[in-house]
């Protein structure tokens, strides 16, 4: 039984798991970058559980929706094997510069990154069926319901889909908000849950994190 005390405000709780692991100077300044350019990075804990994702996967094929400036990059390159190749994909050359800025301050080699520009949903049908370990998203919201199904047809058994800012700032959970991007987040929270090919949980790090693991 856990021990008697206070409630602990939700805001030190979170900036408590948040900062459960600290960012190195390379992270710290992508960061600043993206937020410059006007992205939304990954909390500090949604990048550790990409990473964490990526090293227990022994993942070798990513493919990353939303190269911002680099940050949920770093976190995957870094849980990834030695030989493994992040492919990720943005409409913003800005993005993608400033990411390739943070790979070579990071020591990532060339060979390691292929950054591909170009709407996401042109890009995914031409990707290898089943050839990949993880997916990550974190781009436009309307089209999540669209990378779930691209999610499913490019992951190899087990592999796992993550789905970023899920939660959008608490809006999915008021039925009042009928905006198009809350109201494909509440779409595709759905059809993945209702996905009998995908294991899905969400968790509450940074603004939501929805994975769900292919099953077969």
């Amino acid at each position: 039984m856990a021990p008697d005390s206070p409630t602990i405000a939700s805001d030190a709780l979170n900036a408590y798991v948040e900062g459960y692991l600290s960012e190195d100077d390379t992270l710290v300044t992508a960061r600043a970058r993206g937020v410059e350019l006007g992205c939304s990075p990954i909390s500090p804990g949604g990048g550790a559980a990409l990473r964490f994702l990526a090293t227990a996967l022994k993942a070798k094929a990513v493919v990353e929706i939303g190269t911002g400036s680099g940050v949920s990059g770093l976190y995957l390159l870094r849980g990834m094997t030695a030989d493994g190749v992040l492919t990720s994909i943005d409409v913003e050359p800005e993005h993608q510069s400033a990411a390739k800025r943070a790979f070579a301050d990071a020591g990532v080699g060339p060979g390691r990154t292929r950054l591909i520009m170009g709407r996401a949903l042109d890009v995914l049908p031409r990707l290898t069926e089943e050839a990949y370990d993880l997916l990550y998203v974190d781009a436009a919201k309307p089209e999540y319901p669209s990378y779930h199904e691209q999610g499913v047809r490019l992951l190899r058994p087990g592999g796992v889909i993550a789905f970023d800012s899920v939660l959008w700032s608490g809006r999915v959970a008021n039925p009042a908000r009928r905006d198009a991007e809350t109201v494909a987040l509440r779409e595709v929270a759905r059809a993945v849950r209702e996905d009998d090919r995908l294991v899905p949980v969400m968790l509450p790090l940074g603004d939501g994190l929805l994975l769900a693991a292919k099953n077969h």
